[in-house]
């Protein structure tokens, strides 16, 4: 928890508006003003969960694949805070769903992209990790980090395609052509979970996969 706030909170400030924490570094501790980044929430877990991996001796890989998992939940629950705060809106439009966000000074209908974004991210990606994880210990493949390389790209591609139905932040805009900042985040995550997936899969079989056998008091190997 601690590493995911942190790195949310520090890749907001420098990625997002780094000339106003620079100019304010007070600003940065006040989090009741908001402004974190999922992105940066994976960064500083991943940080995190490998000392936290190093301290206690557990195999990381495994620990990032649990995580990778527990954290789909976690998302739908957070984008549906999203939107009951109405923050973090849609993109404007005339589907018959579009809704009109009191915290939105224009007053125009919009996407619920937080919806879109609970069900996809949170519900959609964790059935399918579920079934990359079944379909890889069933077949005999599986190896600790698959799992972990499965979301990032996962949620990248998903990401990086709701965010067409997203307004772009308000301070940053469309970054590079038809853009957000957001999609190129997640491009830089599509890419991290491709190499996660083929080195991890490269490795020798372990006994983490069925039909092995762990010999007595040994750690699993990570």
């Amino acid at each position: 928890m601690a590493g995911m706030f942190l790195g949310a909170r520090l890749m907001y400030a420098i990625v997002y508006q780094p000339g106003h924490y620079l100019g304010n570094p007070i600003e940065i501790v006040r989090i009741w003003h908001g402004g974190l980044s999922f992105h940066g929430a994976v960064m500083g877990m991943t940080v995190a969960s490998g000392v936290f991996a190093r301290v206690h001796r557990v195999p990381f890989w495994q620990l990032a694949d649990t995580l990778a998992l527990a954290g789909t939940p976690g998302l739908f629950f957070g984008r549906l805070g999203n939107f009951i705060n109405g923050e973090l809106y849609g993109r404007v439009t005339t589907v018959p769903w579009a809704m009109v966000f009191p915290a939105d000074p224009q007053r125009l209908p919009r996407h619920p992209s937080q919806l879109y974004e609970a069900v996809v991210e949170g519900v959609v990606l964790f059935l399918l990790l579920r079934v990359l994880e079944h379909r890889a210990r069933a077949r005999g493949w599986y190896r600790p980090g698959v799992i972990a390389a499965g979301f990032l790209v996962g949620y990248g591609a998903f990401r990086w395609m709701l965010e067409f139905t997203r307004e772009p932040d308000s301070q940053l805009g469309l970054v590079a052509g038809p853009f957000s900042m957001g999609q190129m985040l997640c491009v830089a995550m599509i890419v991290a979970g491709i190499a996660v997936w083929f080195a991890r899969t490269r490795v020798p079989s372990s006994p983490s996969v069925p039909g092995t056998v762990r010999p007595p008091g040994r750690p699993l190997p990570g």
